[in-house]
């Protein structure tokens, strides 16, 4: 199963290549968004020049992939990844750790290119599908 951060959609949304054809090779593997993930695509089509446009985009998003709200679960993994992160002397967006707690809770797979900060989250699987794809290893 895999969890989309949102620049992972907006690259989706502006026709990233490599993007869509991650999509594509995966159009069978389970997907879904954080309810985090959502709110920032709606925050950033509010503040858009196309809001109505943009919104009609974001709203179709949650109807292809299931949005996964935050639990008391999921808030103790954050709490815990948060304290964890802050004793190495790192700092991490709360949001991304949100992101990054929903996929290590429910044992999903993030796809993000915000690798810097997911890679700070221990146990976290992650891949990166602004990279290239290599199609020989896909068959």
């Amino acid at each position: 199963m895999y969890l989309l951060d949102t620049d992972t959609l907006i690259y989706s949304l502006k026709g990233h290549q490599n993007v869509v054809d991650n999509l594509r090779i995966y159009a069978d593997a389970p997907k879904a968004i954080s309810v985090i993930s959502y709110g920032e695509l709606v925050f950033g089509a509010e503040k858009s020049e196309q809001i109505a446009n943009n919104l009609a985009k974001v709203h179709r998003l949650r109807e292809v992939f299931p949005v996964i709200d935050l639990s008391c679960s999921i808030m103790d993994t954050f709490g815990n990844i948060k304290a964890e992160v802050e004793r190495k002397g790192k700092t991490v967006d709360d949001f991304d750790l949100l992101i990054g707690a929903t996929a290590l809770t429910l044992g999903y797979c993030v796809v993000s290119n915000n690798e810097k900060h997911f890679k700070m989250i221990s146990g976290l699987k992650m891949v990166n599908w602004t990279n290239p794809v290599d199609f020989s290893q896909t068959w």
